[in-house]
């Protein structure tokens, strides 16, 4: 099904709460010299034009980026991605939009490789011709590569099909980041089963997971799905920009669920998050819901053992009698410290003080990028937005 094009949700809400936790994510990974592998498994076009045909056809960047474009009193973690964002406009106009793949591209460094996938026939072209222009462009500066191998792959495939191949990476560390467009509701089945095997396959690494919240029972029950999952340790966060319509048209909620997240990220989004709520809430309906924990245990599988840890593994509300609740909760100790209580927050007030990000390291330097091709120049007859309510990429 070749229907869907990010184009048309470029910059969105969903886009901001993914891209910014996927840089922190990689600024995580970026602490330690060893290298690392970035894959996205549905990569899209790279970079969109917001003046162009699709993007500008609902302007979904105006509940977005857009919002944010001209604020100057952003957290810090949240002003690092607006930065990304500005530094690809340098006329100040807000032209261009990059997808996570440009986001991947800026933030790694030059010993870390991306693997990006793309199926759609057009995008997957845009996507290479995209990271072409880039190597062409540091190549006039004079930049050359000083590590073997290649540093960033595209190809046109199946992303769900091509990630069991790449795991484990040879170094050990990864994130992954998986995207579907959920048109098909399929996908959410194939994001659990794609994430059960790659688990068994490499249980340590970082797996990241966008997801919709839509009327459709799929949607509504796939975190709870994915806490049954066999990680180390799980987190997930919501963003609602606005109650729902009656007729159900418009996304109003999407979510990034983590598994095996870094431990710093929770006290992070406790700060931003609130933030985000503020500047980009519509009406009363605009809150964030911010959870953790350990696996769910599967009804009916684990015998007694499952039963008797099934309270403690199960995520608390906030108020709950027994482990702290989110709002209270401090940093947490890193993975393999011994098993830790689920929390969980809502909130739509001001941004209150916390922790921050500790110790990330800085953003390698970049060559400025190249203007992107624009799709709707170039990708040729579409049949317009894939679902009613929907994202990015």
């Amino acid at each position: 099904m070749f229907s869907y094009r990010h184009a048309f949700h470029a910059g969105n809400h969903a886009d901001v709460l993914k891209h910014f936790i996927t840089i922190q994510l990689l600024q995580y990974l970026n602490q330690k010299d060893t290298a690392y592998t970035y894959i996205d498994t549905h990569s899209g076009a790279g970079v969109y034009a917001l003046d162009g045909t699709f993007a500008s056809k609902n302007a979904e960047y105006d509940t977005g980026i857009g919002p944010l474009w001209e604020r100057d009193d952003m957290p810090p973690q949240l002003k690092e991605y607006v930065d990304l964002i500005r530094a690809m406009n340098p006329s100040g106009k807000m032209r261009y939009y990059p997808g996570s793949p440009y986001i991947a591209e800026q933030v790694a460094r030059e010993q870390d490789r991306l693997r990006l996938f793309e199926l759609h026939p057009a995008d997957a072209k845009l996507l290479a011709d995209n990271f072409r222009k880039l190597e062409e462009h540091a190549a006039e500066q004079g930049i050359r590569p000083t590590v073997r191998g290649k540093r960033v792959m595209v190809t046109r495939s199946d992303g769900f099909q091509s990630l069991k191949a790449l795991l484990p990476p040879p170094s050990r560390r990864a994130l992954v980041l998986i995207d579907p467009p959920y048109e098909d509701k399929q996908d959410y089945k194939k994001v659990k089963d794609a994430l059960a095997e790659a688990l068994t396959r490499f249980p340590s690494g970082t797996y990241a997971v966008w997801y919709p919240l839509l009327q459709r029972m799929e949607s509504r029950q796939f975190a709870d799905k994915l806490k049954q999952l066999q990680c180390s340790e799980w987190l997930n966060v919501v963003l609602t920009t606005r109650e729902p319509t009656p007729d159900g048209f418009g996304l109003h909620s999407s979510g990034m669920f983590i598994l095996n997240p870094p431990y710093t990220l929770e006290p992070m989004l406790k700060q931003v998050m609130p933030y985000l709520v503020k500047a980009l809430g519509v009406d009363s309906g605009a809150r964030f819901t911010l959870e953790s924990g350990t696996p769910t245990p599967v009804r009916g599988n684990g015998g007694t053992a499952s039963l008797r840890n099934a309270a403690a593994q199960a995520p608390r509300s906030a108020g709950a009698s027994g482990p702290r609740s989110a709002s209270a909760q401090g940093p947490r100790a890193p993975a393999g410290q011994g098993p830790r209580g689920a929390g969980v927050r809502t909130g739509a007030g001001e941004a209150r003080s916390g922790a921050g990000r500790e110790g990330l390291a800085a953003r390698a330097r970049r060559p400025t990028p190249v203007a992107p091709r624009s799709e709707g120049a170039t990708a040729g007859r579409t049949t317009g937005p894939r679902r009613p309510v929907n994202r990015q990429k």
